[in-house]
């Protein structure tokens, strides 16, 4: 049997304030775009950039620290999978979407415009100390709740992010 690997890891800045929706079971999932960036130097000394836009999906636990640490332009360190779906859009075309599936996100920056101020000490609210959260997936879980949307919410594929 060949072993194979799924693994991503992403440093970025949020691009908007993560979206919170649930599942038709309840289960809540965030999603949320991430930026990451290089720049280069041409011979001529012109300094060029480009800028790619991820789609992250948290589930569950994860997707309610999610919401509750990030904001616009917080910095952090994303790791997953990726994954690859497919749908008819409203005029019956084949769309492919791919998005990351977060398992772990470290906040890199405490900004004083994230939502809270995680360097406060003895706050119950305040997870570990090395700032890292992570969740385990289940993959049937997801296929299984994203075919749900799916079928219910069709027309919305568009406007998911």
């Amino acid at each position: 049997m060949s072993r194979t690997l799924n693994k991503v890891m992403l440093i970025g800045n949020v691009g908007k304030i993560p979206e919170l929706k649930h599942t038709p079971s309840g289960i809540p999932v965030a999603h949320f775009k991430l930026a990451t960036s290089e720049t280069w130097r041409e011979k001529d000394g012109l300094v060029c950039e480009h800028t790619d836009w991820h789609n992250i999906v948290a589930w569950r636990g994860l997707a309610e620290v999610v919401m509750k640490i990030l904001n616009k332009g917080t910095r952090v360190y994303v790791e997953g999978k990726i994954r690859t779906r497919r749908y008819e859009d409203k005029n019956n075309n084949q769309r492919m979407f791919v998005e990351i599936l977060a398992d772990n996100i470290l906040l890199l920056d405490l900004k004083k415009n994230n939502k809270h101020d995680w360097n406060r000490k003895n706050d119950s609210d305040s997870p570990d100390n090395d700032n890292n959260f992570s969740y385990d997936i289940d993959n049937d879980d997801y296929d299984m709740e994203v075919d749900d949307c799916l079928e219910k919410d069709s027309t919305e594929q568009d406007n998911l992010y």
